[in-house]
């Protein structure tokens, strides 16, 4: 291994491992956690370091701060990886561990994927961090909240990893770079750093690839078109990057942000995401973000769905951003889904309520004879097509459900409700 800035080694070390920092005084990034007053850069000043998660997206760096830490605190580096190993693996390392406890040494346990062990696994490591016969150093892609158990959380510091911004990746390129001496125009250069997208060692990847097709000396964008075909934004169907696009999405939409709605949807679709899952968040966005101040954002949204299920990408895509534009545009309420919650939750905590007898269905003899249907007042019947005063609620229950808001159609069904609810309490 060379120094950082050297020429990488000549035996086809990758050169993402030939840069990698040596000390922390070298890592680009998470200046959060390693500034001035950053938590990690606090807690080895101390000489102190506890079990910690490393949680962030790919390519931040997670193992190298991992054995650059235990290296601060001079401590022996067992790694496991939670695709391969069990439990059969953390008690060898355990007892390795013990070993070098015996003789004076810590240990520090690194596991890769650490939200991949299973509850059993992860319960395995709780004594012997307790005890402190290892400090566990666990890196995950996902939300260390949904993913560990809360007993190994408890034991550990979640410290969150960010993506590198634009100028962190362009001091990784210029190391990069500077082991063969290679130029770059700013094109090229613009075009590496936003397909690497946050990603360090992806930007190293490209950058070596790059380096490799350089033309006396230089990099173009036609040097780099073979390697960004294909390239995408980060996205992983399912974990936290995906969920929180979606979420950016829909709060978008409840925030009125046309042009927050359609990028997001953009950058969902550029990504891969299924557009029948959009079309359905967009359904239900309808109702519980839109309601009745808009009804016809319901009808929209099916459209969309219907046109989404029959065309396919990329044909459906306009219908998805009509969908998305409009529902980002038109007045909002969500009476209809507080409504619904609160009658649920009536339901759930008041058992099975009689329908009062005027409510009953009466077809049978019998069923009369007992009072059912009797003194129903059949609406059409009345004066505007309300009969004023009747109760529509089990005995007891005298919740207002729907509270209309100011806002769109909403207005004028607030309007008629107030007017109908006066005269209830005209009628004896």
């Amino acid at each position: 291994m060379t120094d950082l800035f050297g020429a990488p080694d000549p035996v086809g070390q990758p050169l993402a491992a030939a840069l990698r920092p040596q000390s922390l005084d070298q890592v680009v990034g998470q200046h959060h956690l390693l500034g001035p007053t950053g938590p990690l850069t606090q807690l080895l000043a101390k000489g102190h370091l506890p079990s910690l998660i490393l949680w962030g997206p790919p390519g931040v760096g997670k193992t190298t701060l991992a054995r650059l830490l235990c290296d601060q605190v001079d401590a022996q580096m067992l790694t496991l990886s939670a695709v391969t190993s069990g439990v059969k693996d953390i008690r060898a390392v355990v007892e390795q561990a013990k070993q070098g406890q015996a003789m004076g040494r810590r240990t520090v346990l690194f596991v890769d994927e650490v939200h991949r062990f299973n509850k059993s696994q992860q319960d395995a490591f709780l004594p012997w961090v307790e005890e402190g016969v290892l400090t566990l150093i666990g890196a995950t892609t996902e939300n260390p909240a949904f993913e560990l158990n809360a007993a190994l959380l408890s034991r550990a510091r979640v410290m969150p990893l960010k993506s590198l911004v634009a100028a962190e990746l362009n001091t990784l390129l210029d190391r990069a770079l500077a082991t063969q001496d290679v130029r770059i125009d700013d094109a090229a250069r613009g075009a590496l750093i936003a397909v690497a997208d946050g990603d360090a060692r992806r930007c190293l990847g490209l950058a070596e690839s790059a380096m490799d097709l350089a033309v006396e000396g230089g990099i173009d964008l036609a040097t780099l078109e073979p390697l960004l075909s294909g390239s995408v934004r980060r996205f992983d169907k399912g974990g936290d990057v995906f969920y929180d696009q979606v979420s950016a999405l829909h709060k978008s939409i409840r925030g009125s942000s046309p042009d927050g709605a359609v990028y997001w949807l953009a950058r969902l679709i550029d990504a891969g995401c299924d557009p029948l899952y959009l079309a359905r968040r967009f359904v239900r966005m309808a109702s519980e973000d839109i309601g009745n101040a808009e009804p016809r954002a319901l009808q929209i949204a099916m459209d969309a769905y219907q046109a989404t299920e029959r065309l396919g990408l990329p044909e459906c895509d306009m219908a998805l951003a009509q969908a998305a534009i409009f529902l980002a545009s038109v007045p909002k309420s969500n009476a209809v889904y507080v409504a619904y919650n609160a009658a649920k939750a009536r339901v759930e905590a008041g058992g099975s309520d009689e329908v009062p007898n005027h409510l009953r269905n009466a077809p049978t003899k019998l069923a009369r004879d007992m009072g059912h249907g009797a003194e129903y007042r059949y609406a059409h019947d009345e004066p505007d097509g309300y009969a004023a005063g009747v109760n529509y609620l089990p005995d007891g229950v005298q919740d207002r459900f729907y509270q209309p808001v100011p806002r769109g159609l909403e207005i004028k069904i607030g309007e008629r409700l107030a007017r109908l609810q006066a005269r209830d309490k005209q009628q004896p």
